[in-house]
């Protein structure tokens, strides 16, 4: 199975974390992993590549995780690219209102590279 990840995150060492956390599917997905360090350029990005899931953080500049998720959910060329909003932004309400604009998941930092990759496999249906 082949396909594409992207991770939209504004902090470089989170973005470095996610992709080698990811590189541990490469067993059982011939993933490219593709990064984004805002969410203007995340945006872009999901637009012209159309990965099979995003790691979108919610607080970056240009345009924040929530806006980018609305736009994609408002999109409906896009409506395959699965959303997991993974934040420092452990409120129920910001978890609440994530997860009406249309994602996934919503995981909060710092996060267990194990449960990322569980999470990935699920919504990639790797574990089938």
């Amino acid at each position: 199975m082949t396909g594409k990840i992207l991770v939209v995150d504004d902090e470089v060492h989170i973005r470095m974390l996610l992709e080698q956390t990811l590189e541990e599917l490469e067993d059982d997905y011939d993933v490219e992993l593709l990064t984004a360090e805002n969410g203007e350029e995340g945006l872009d990005l999901i637009r012209a590549e159309r990965p099979d899931l995003v790691f979108l953080d919610i607080m970056m500049p240009y345009m924040n995780g929530y806006e980018v998720c609305q736009e994609v959910r408002e999109d409906p060329e896009l409506s395959s690219v699965k959303i997991i909003l993974l934040t420092a932004k452990g409120q129920e309400v910001d978890r609440k209102h994530g997860l009406e604009l249309g994602a996934e998941r919503y995981m909060t930092k710092p996060f267990d590279p194990d449960e990322i990759l569980e999470v990935a496999k699920t919504i990639l249906q790797l574990d089938q």
